[in-house]
């Protein structure tokens, strides 16, 4: 795994706090309405497990950083946090009916993770990836992707991270769209939360810090307001174990 996927454990609790959450609607399109037990795998802080446990899902979740687990241990308490990665995962064939990935399947390195996915689902069980996507539909959304970056990776439109035979079928898309309250003093610290910033040198980020809190304190849809409406789209890839 890279340093940039490793990078946010400095950033944990930071990252937990202004991170969007997953919509229920996302995790019902990927996993089924009925309760089974779920794999969170590169599970972070645990942002998706509340989503999962909205649903009834049993979880179990596996993380490779250690401090991001401490997170997720901490905010849930009735759910196994276990060390491991995608490349690695620490349960045994067949143990579980679903694997969902939230904002972490980009990290892994697929012809080694498709095959432990498939190893510890059931059979017919099903996997998805999903992500948190800023729309950038809205001007002002536009223009903080314009400082920092689109996150997109093209994933509005189409899978992006090569075959996924013989494992699984192929990918189904799905899109939810929600919004997150988001404190405008805060929009800084959605962009520190990133791998991109925790891995640029101080002129960077303080070229970051700069723009953000100008875009902030002058746009017609920030300026003067104590929170905003950060409007995501979660797009999930849905697919099957074969």
């Amino acid at each position: 795994m890279s340093t940039a996927a490793l990078s946010f454990g400095s950033a944990a609790r930071l990252y937990d706090s202004i991170r969007p959450t997953y919509p229920v609607r996302a995790v019902t399109w990927a996993t089924g309405a009925e309760p089974v037990r779920v794999l969170d795998l590169g599970a972070g802080t645990g942002l998706l497990i509340g989503a999962l446990h909205a649903v009834g899902h049993e979880v179990i979740a596996v993380e490779p950083d250690e401090q991001m687990r401490a997170v997720a241990a901490e905010r849930h308490p009735g759910t196994r946090v276990l060390a491991g990665s995608a490349e690695d995962i620490p349960l045994p064939d067949e143990s579980v009916d679903a694997v969902v990935v939230g904002q972490a399947y980009h990290w892994f390195t697929p012809q080694d993770a498709l095959p432990q996915i498939h190893r510890v689902l059931r059979e017919d069980g099903v996997f998805a990836a999903m992500w948190n996507i800023r729309d950038d539909r809205t001007p002002w959304v536009a223009a903080l992707s314009g400082i920092v970056g689109n996150e997109g990776y093209g994933l509005e439109s189409a899978w992006q991270y090569g075959p996924v035979t013989p494992w699984f079928t192929e990918p189904e898309r799905g899109s939810i769209e929600h919004t997150v309250t988001v404190p405008t003093d805060r929009l800084v610290d959605l962009v520190r939360s990133r791998s991109s910033y925790l891995t640029a040198d101080a002129a960077e980020q303080a070229r970051l810090d700069r723009e953000i809190g100008k875009l902030a304190a002058t746009d017609p849809a920030l300026a003067g307001r104590d929170s905003v409406e950060m409007p995501y789209r979660t797009c999930v890839y849905r697919m099957r174990r074969v």
